[in-house]
């Protein structure tokens, strides 16, 4: 297992997730090779929730980094980023892929652009 599933895995673990028990990790690896995690964080309030791949991006984000070369993303039943995520990730990500992990280690790959197809961006604010 590379250090980048690895990290996502190991960080599920620290999920606060006392209303749904669906536990999430996700890891960001940076141009550098520095690797920055985030699990998802529940309120009461479900819409209030922070989604494990943002909560990663966000945190890469107030360290200063600002490009990224591949995800990891750990959870039950081979989880897949909500819509949302896959906005954030192809906003601050470009097309990288994304690894997800399920419960029994098994692995699947999907670059962002297919998560996101025609996606909506920066080119679509150009005047």
């Amino acid at each position: 297992m590379n250090p980048l599933t690895e990290a996502a895995i190991k960080v599920r673990e620290n999920a606060h997730a006392p209303y749904s028990n669906y536990k999430v990790g996700a890891a960001v690896q940076t141009d550098d090779g520095t690797i920055i995690t985030g699990c998802n964080v529940e309120s009461s309030s479900y819409g209030l929730t922070n989604c494990a791949e943002r909560v990663a991006l966000g945190a890469a984000v107030a360290r200063g980094y600002k490009s990224f070369t591949a995800m990891a993303i750990a959870g039950k039943n081979g989880i897949s980023p909500c819509g949302a995520c896959r906005q954030v990730i192809w906003d601050l990500c470009g097309d990288i892929p994304i690894t997800i992990i399920g419960d029994a280690g098994d692995k699947t790959v999907h670059m962002s652009s297919v998560l996101l197809p025609q996606p909506f961006d920066n080119s679509h604010l150009k005047q």
